[in-house]
């Protein structure tokens, strides 16, 4: 341990209720997230209370220019996939005591940004309510990271992202205090205006930029149904309705403007009647095709998994059980005996799962009919599922597991999410697909897809040694071409998993210099010294990303 690491460490415990830890396991945990990034921190600090956050934040503004290298990055579940989460400064895990929920109705919820949604989940459940905005990864992520990556999943083509759920935040900003941010009509921004110090000020500069250049602002938001780049700068200020909300720009920044504290949620009510239709593909020929005329019948939502994750679902399968139990296990292999006559003619390229829902079960049960009978043409075999949940969920299981699958279970390869969340416009797909697969097949990746269908949001994971030269050389060029072809057809490169340290480097290209430089501005309202998170969003550099891949495994 260097001097400095441990004064700094001495300075810590004086000013903080809770741990301050540098041990040797412990640092290395904390260096990885679920990218292919690593970084070790100097401390991992796991805060009582707000107090502790805000002595810690005002210690590091205090000390920054005498430690140059002095930064905070907020950390939960570690289930990031762009190195969001990780820091060689000191990171802040909210999962110890920043873990509990508050109030709960059927309505709305208040939740510490460290509570894991599993844990959420069964008490909305309770009062027949949902935060619908779920990722894949709903058994490992924590709310707060929801929140700051602006997170979506297999519900968000008909209920939107995490955004659309925000009522209210609290966040301790880098002037060492804890402010509220939500909604405020025209009255209520202006005594904002009036207030002094660091409040009044961000209010007041925020309210400039947005203002003064509303319509290039309002003109930049990518035309696609999810997006998670840049600085949500689009949706603060509704002139028409003269509401102004900063809530907006603390959703999907990850944690590089304020550390959240305190959120309180807007509820969905739980639909009551649901039905899957489950689709083999055999090839991927005409899957642009197949999603527009889906998405014709609206479905409330539509997901897929490749061969390769079914592959490692029926391998694996023992490996369900941690999250499921073994009565769950046992469940889900007898929900699967029908279903194995029609695996048994062949392995799918692709599974697609569409979802319905309705008044009446019945009614769902006509939707899933009428569509099975409109794709009969593209003569793929398929399943129709009633809405019990000993039918509808088992595939659903295997795509929320895929990435897990991928990580855990593949041993001579690891994944590498570098192009993992592009977003392109359905209309668009029957001509992406095929121009996609030439990229990967000429950098002959192994790449296993999965999705979310009807917003053309794509998890292109590649399978690679990242620790052979050659194989990490292929990183830059696949992901300017990949990256690139995305942008052509007008989509984006992240429909929720942000920027972090892979995709920040990309945003001037994407939006452009002039919206890049508004990014900027805001950074340098809400955080001028770059206290919080460096090296992601618009303070990300790629020769500093290549320079962290992670060497071991």
């Amino acid at each position: 341990m260097s001097n400095q690491q441990s004064s700094l460490k001495d300075d810590l415990h004086k000013i903080i209720k809770g741990e301050v830890e540098d041990t040797p396991e412990i640092i290395e945990f904390y260096s990885h997230d679920a990218s292919m990034l690593e970084m070790k921190p100097e401390l991992v600090v796991s805060p009582m209370d707000s107090d502790d956050i805000k002595n810690l934040i005002k210690y590091v503004t205090t000390n920054k220019k005498s430690n140059p290298n002095l930064s905070i990055t907020a950390r939960s579940g570690g289930s990031c996939m762009v190195g969001g989460p990780i820091n060689d400064s000191i990171i802040v895990d909210f999962t110890k005591h920043f873990n509990k929920t508050h109030e709960v109705s059927s309505t709305s919820a208040r939740v510490d940004p460290g509570v894991y949604y599993r844990d959420f989940e069964p008490e909305t459940l309770k009062h027949g309510a949902l935060m619908p905005s779920f990722p894949a990864s709903r058994e490992l992520c924590t709310v707060g990271g929801m929140v700051s990556n602006n997170s979506g999943g297999e519900m968000s083509l008909r209920y939107g992202k995490t955004i659309n759920f925000v009522d209210e935040l609290k966040a301790v900003m880098v002037d060492g205090n804890e402010y509220t941010f939500g909604p405020l009509n025209r009255k209520q921004l202006d005594d904002k205006f009036k207030l002094k110090g660091f409040e009044g000020e961000i209010y007041r500069k925020t309210y400039e930029l947005v203002n003064n250049h509303y319509d290039a602002i309002k003109a930049a938001k990518p035309h696609v149904s999810k997006n998670s780049m840049g600085y949500n700068l689009w949706d603060v200020w509704d002139r028409e309705k003269e509401i102004f909300d900063m809530s907006k720009l603390l959703v999907g920044s990850q944690g590089a403007l304020g550390l959240i504290t305190d959120i309180k949620f807007r509820l969905q009510p739980v639909e009551k009647f649901t039905g899957v239709l489950v689709c083999f593909m055999k090839n991927t020929n005409e899957l642009g095709e197949v999603i527009n005329d889906v998405m014709k019948n609206k479905p409330i939502s539509f997901e897929s998994f490749d061969n390769y994750t079914l592959n490692l679902s029926i391998k694996f399968f023992p490996y369900f059980r941690k999250n499921l139990g073994w009565l769950g296990l046992a469940k889900l292999g007898i929900s699967l005996i029908p279903d194995a006559l029609v695996l048994m003619k062949g392995i799918p390229k692709i599974i697609l799962l569409i979802e319905f829902s309705g008044d009446t079960q019945a009614s769902v049960n006509e939707q899933i009919k009428n569509m099975h009978d409109q794709l009969k043409k593209y003569k793929m075999q398929a399943i129709e599922e009633d809405g019990t949940p000993a039918k509808a969920w088992k595939f659903r299981i295997m795509r929320r597991e895929s990435f897990n699958l991928l990580r855990k279970k593949v041993k001579d390869k690891h994944t590498a999410p570098f192009i993992d969340d592009l977003v392109v416009p359905p209309a668009h797909l029957p001509k992406f697909l095929p121009e996609l697969r030439v990229i990967l097949n000429k950098y002959k990746l192994l790449a296993t897809v999965a999705g979310h269908m009807g917003d053309g949001n794509f998890h292109i994971i590649p399978l690679m040694k990242i620790e052979d030269p050659k194989e990490v050389a292929k990183i830059t060029p696949v992901m300017k071409e990949v990256n690139d072809l995305v942008l052509s057809y007008g989509g984006s490169l992240s429909g929720e998993h942000n920027d972090g340290m892979i995709r920040g480097s990309w945003l001037e290209r994407m939006y452009g210099k002039q919206i890049y430089g508004y990014f900027k501005e805001v950074k340098d309202i809400f955080d001028p010294t770059n206290v919080l998170n460096p090296h992601k969003k618009t303070d990300a550099d790629w020769d500093f990303t290549m320079a962290h891949i992670r060497k071991h495994f």
